[in-house]
């Protein structure tokens, strides 16, 4: 069974400025609501969990691999899968283990196999109820905020010139910390097979859907690509493409936005920050996408990907026809990525 649809509109995750305020005044969290809502804020923001799979965790919820390392043990159910492990840091590893210290405190009596790791403040004198959504509670503590100021590029006199403005609030709510989990994973290189597994994606196309490939990549792969051009003669000629980087760079970061593996150059798509694309990202098949070779590995994946899921559905994969025509990657897919890798 596939992924079911999810909220992945690349480019949901918060900009590192908005990011470190929010950590810096989860203290004010706290206080207008309850440790339970800080600490499911906290888990939200460093294992990049849904926000469900955090409320209903049990309090046993933390185990060892072989090598010793911590990992979350969770149940998806949104997929029904029951019982997932994603490794997670020391620090997050902590911040459970103080939680599970003030539940066995607060219930020393009740079975524990059956409390939770953020119980229900009221009503619930066993700690057998999870905590429910925390949204509301989220959302007033976001409001309450001062404004939280981020740099914005603008062109004045063809001079780019960086200005802080105030960030939507609205855009802050307990869904975009996925988000802003797998952008930090992408943008720390974690191959995109590798970001799927630790969001327990079925399908990889649902993975690309969370995360942009940022500017120091773009950036990157310019450089990359320009430092490999020859005259006729074999010469490089890096020294008149090093005085054309720096305008390409400003030319990119205008006229285009970025896509799972390339850019998007159609005009309202990039007015609206990537947002307003009617293909919702099928980008292969779209004349306004463009990549470049600093993306063959990734496109390589891709496709080696899509031969094996259509491999499984051609085979004894049990599904309704619907289901299996809807999740079938087409031949036109497999050919422009064939064209493009």
């Amino acid at each position: 069974m596939p992924d079911e649809p999810e909220d992945t509109e690349a480019g949901r995750d918060l900009p590192d400025e908005v990011m470190r305020e929010l950590c810096s005044r989860l203290d004010e969290l706290e206080a207008m609501s309850s440790i339970e809502v800080r600490v499911a804020t906290e888990l939200l923001i460093d294992t990049g969990q849904r926000p469900d799979e955090i409320n209903t965790l049990a309090l046993n919820c933390l185990e060892q691999d072989s090598d010793g390392s911590d990992v979350l043990v969770y149940d998806n159910h949104k997929a029904y899968r029951l019982g997932r492990r994603v490794p997670i840091g020391a620090e997050t590893a902590a911040t459970i283990r103080r939680q599970q210290q003030r539940v066995l405190e607060r219930f020393p009596i009740a079975d524990q196999n059956q409390r939770r790791l953020l119980p229900r403040p009221k009503t619930n004198p066993e700690g057998t109820k999870h905590l429910v959504d925390i949204s509301t509670q989220h959302r007033a503590w976001v409001n309450s905020l001062s404004d939280l100021l981020v740099p914005v590029v603008v062109v004045h006199a063809d001079t780019p010139v960086t200005q802080l403005v105030p960030f939507d609030k609205t855009r802050i709510f307990p869904y975009a910390y996925r988000h802003c989990y797998a952008q930090r994973h992408a943008d720390a290189g974690v191959p995109v097979d590798v970001l799927k597994e630790l969001m327990d994606h079925r399908a990889i196309h649902t993975t690309m859907g969370y995360y942009r490939v940022g500017e120091e990549r773009r950036r990157e792969a310019v450089d990359r690509v320009t430092a490999l051009q020859f005259d006729r003669h074999g010469h490089r000629v890096w020294r008149t493409a090093k005085s054309l980087l720096d305008s390409e760079h400003v030319r990119r970061a205008i006229g285009e936005v970025a896509t799972p593996y390339g850019a998007c150059r159609e005009p309202s798509n990039v007015a609206a920050g990537g947002h307003a694309c009617p293909l919702r990202f099928r980008c292969l098949g779209c004349e306004h996408f463009s990549t470049d070779v600093s993306y063959l590995p990734d496109l390589q994946a891709h496709l080696s990907d899509l031969l094996r899921s259509r491999e499984r559905l051609m085979s004894a994969f049990e599904a309704d026809d619907w289901a299996r025509t809807q999740a079938m990657p087409s031949q036109e897919e497999v050919r422009a990525l064939n064209q493009r890798g």
